[in-house]
């Protein structure tokens, strides 16, 4: 569970994630009773009912339900064939946090 103060002062937790058939960015406010007990470990305060859903996106993964976890994908020139063409895929967490370990490695392939 993260928490992440927003540049409104607000408080925000996730994420969580569930898999869907079809591209749909409703949010089901029951899954906030879910949250409740990851968050009390760390905010035992938290009163009931006090959380309300925001927002939601589409994270494409690269492994499905039930398979292993599998980490982000580079896929360059050496790999496709197109000049100068880089594919960054499924890059969230850990990837967001190894973003300048990432550019170097597309800097260096975009040098060959």
């Amino acid at each position: 569970m993260h928490l992440t103060l927003d540049l409104a002062g607000r408080v925000r937790f996730g994420p969580d994630a569930e898999w869907i058939d079809a591209l749909d960015y409703a949010v089901d406010p029951w899954r906030a009773d879910a949250f409740y007990g990851s968050i009390r470990r760390f905010w035992p305060g938290l009163p009931d009912d006090s959380l309300t859903p925001d927002y939601s996106g589409v994270r494409p993964k690269l492994s499905g339900p039930g398979e292993p976890a599998v980490d982000f994908r580079i896929d360059g020139p050496a790999d496709h064939g197109m000049d100068r063409l880089v594919h960054l895929f499924g890059i969230d967490s850990p990837g967001l946090t190894s973003s300048l370990s990432i550019a170097e490695t597309v800097a260096e392939m975009l040098r060959d």
